[in-house]
């Protein structure tokens, strides 16, 4: 196969070029993957013509630097916005895990509804990310953006005021819905605003840094407070710089190419509302039945989650269904069946969501290991905790630099079996092992694995999407990460 002159291909990362030929990892190239995004699943959206046959990305790249010519200090302001969408949401999911049992004992919650603050905020952040993932991409990702980030200001100060166990539930659960607002939109800013290249490698790394490094931040910050101000304080003060990057964003987050008149015209048939609501009440209901049952096993015969946990089933095939025949008749399509069949879309989704799972999973039995296994305080429990941050921090710094430099695939072989070990390395411990030879190494390689995993796999999933689908692109990514009670 003849060689393709490239600036950034998931494939290979390579500087200048790419020997397609080569790359049997993952198949097939995406080239392939964008010619069957353009001639058949979009094809109801109106197309520019396509610039390059050979090179899709690197004329992307073109038309990006063409009309975004943003200074260094404007493309600055858009990487720390979006970075902070995923660090401020995982700061709380920190906070609510390490506080967990101050709160239920400060509110008096009911010992049945324990795990439901932690599980309502994915569970409907998870239920309505593809709807706004959608709407994103109709109505333009800055309003979108700025709605989610106010909304989510207003409910994490809420949080911290709830004084009974139905108000902290209520405000998690609106709290995941204002998330959903923002993190498909800040995917749509960064492609929209930043040239692929450094910039934008690295904005995407910023956000995947935020993740781990921000949930550890919280279990440190939540611990420290707990034993300290109380445990309300660490929502107080997150909640203002929720404000101040609200205030960054209205000052300094451009206007994006699909921000247009915003038309009850195009909301109604420029959405494939169907096709964005059944995932999301299939997700809704399993979700529910698998949190019923974490809290006892006996749940599963009730005939409530009986009924849920069959519709939920269900609603999956009709949505299979609902996908082939909008594609075929050429329907806005959320996402078309045929891009199921590109193993690099299908290998790189299974991926994140296996290894993401890990991560979150591995973060909730460490802090029991803990608290429960070594009995260390919440004080103590957040200290061991801090090399996650940093070798998060150090991971992305390192992938800003080598995603455009290292193949795809290998990157994704080493992220993903630096996360495998991490489990087993505790598996094997023993309760008088020292904290150096067991729980510090598995912590630094579970945030490592994540990290890298992240920046790699959110590059090649919203390229296999076109550039009026970056929200929904976001959003798809954003839902096989998302620490639901499917892992």
């Amino acid at each position: 196969m003849s060689r393709t002159s490239i600036e950034l291909n998931p494939l290979s990362m390579s500087r200048t070029s790419i020997e397609l030929k080569a790359v049997s990892p993952i198949q097939p190239t995406l080239e392939k993957v964008h010619s069957a995004t353009r001639d058949t699943h979009y094809r109801h959206e109106k197309q520019t013509p396509p610039m390059s046959t050979k090179s899709p990305n690197k004329a992307r790249s073109q038309v990006a630097d063409a009309e975004f010519n943003l200074s260094k200090f404007r493309m600055t302001l858009v990487i720390i916005n979006v970075a902070s969408v995923t660090f401020l949401r995982s700061v709380v999911e920190g906070l609510v895990i390490i506080q967990l049992p101050t709160i239920a004992a400060d509110i008096s919650l009911d010992r049945g509804l324990l795990l439901w603050p932690v599980s309502i905020y994915p569970l409907t952040c998870g239920c309505t990310l593809l709807v706004l993932g959608s709407i994103t991409d109709t109505v333009g990702s800055r309003p979108m953006y700025l709605i989610g980030c106010g909304l989510q200001c207003v409910f994490t100060l809420a949080t911290g005021l709830s004084r009974n166990g139905v108000q902290l539930l209520l405000f998690r659960a609106f709290s995941g819905i204002a998330i959903s607002f923002s993190l498909p939109s800040a995917v749509s800013i960064v492609t929209a605003s930043l040239p692929t290249g450094p910039w934008r490698n690295t904005a995407v790394a910023a956000m995947g840094g935020g993740q781990p490094v921000g949930f550890s931040i919280g279990l440190v910050v939540g611990g420290v407070l707990a034993g300290t101000v109380g445990w309300r304080w660490g929502y107080y003060i997150f909640a203002i710089l929720n404000a101040i990057i609200f205030i960054l964003a209205v000052y300094g987050q451009p206007k994006s190419r699909g921000d247009g008149p915003i038309t009850w015209q195009r909301i109604v048939y420029d959405i494939d509302w169907v096709g964005a609501i059944i995932p999301s009440i299939a997700l809704a209901m399993l979700s529910y039945v698998l949190v019923s049952v974490t809290s006892s096993t006996s749940n599963i015969r009730t005939l409530v989650n009986i009924a849920l946990l069959t519709v939920g089933i269900l609603l999956l095939p009709l949505f299979v269904y609902w996908m082939s025949y909008q594609e075929r008749h050429h329907h806005p399509v959320l996402i078309p069946n045929s891009l199921w069949s590109n193993t690099i879309f299908t290998s790189i989704c299974l991926a994140v969501f296996l290894t993401w799972g890990n991560f979150n999973a591995f973060e909730a039995i460490m802090t029991f290991f803990f608290q429960d296994v070594q009995h260390h305080s919440p004080l103590q429990t957040s200290i061991r905790f801090l090399p996650e941050p940093i070798a998060g921090v150090l991971t992305n710094l390192a992938m800003a630099l080598l995603v455009h430099r290292v193949r795809a695939d290998w990157l994704v072989g080493v992220s993903t079996a630096l996360s495998a070990v991490s489990p087993l390395l505790m598996a094997v411990s023993q309760r008088t092992w020292s904290y150096w030879a067991g729980p510090f190494t598995a912590l630094t390689l579970n945030a490592m694995g994540a990290d890298a995993l992240f920046t790699v796999s959110n590059l090649v999933i919203t390229d296999v999407f076109p550039e009026s689908k970056q929200a929904l692109a976001g959003s798809v990514f954003q839902t096989v990460n998302l620490p639901t009670p499917f892992k």
